[in-house]
């Protein structure tokens, strides 16, 4: 998993384009529009917006904009489980 802070001022967009994996886009500051060629729709402060893998999508801010994307794999990589108990 990867986690990337993303910040947007009033009138910047991210281009059009795709990911590999799924992500998921938690706002926590401001509010961004969403557009993935199916719908169209907005997301604010303390809402999250999961994007599938190879789902085209755009967004932009009208207002000052912080989020954070969590990346959930990586293409051709299998997870693994994980424990927060010691091996022994």
């Amino acid at each position: 998993m990867r986690v990337v802070g993303l910040r947007l001022e009033p009138g910047q967009n991210v281009p059009q384009h795709r990911n590999a994996i799924p992500v998921a886009l938690i706002v926590s500051e401001g509010r961004l529009h969403f557009d993935d060629g199916a719908k169209i729709g907005e997301v604010g402060a303390g809402e999250m917006l999961l994007i599938n893998p190879g789902e085209r999508h755009t967004y932009r801010a009208d207002v000052s904009t912080s989020a954070y994307l969590v990346f959930a794999g990586l293409p051709g990589v299998r997870s693994r489980t994980w424990s927060l108990r010691r091996r022994g």
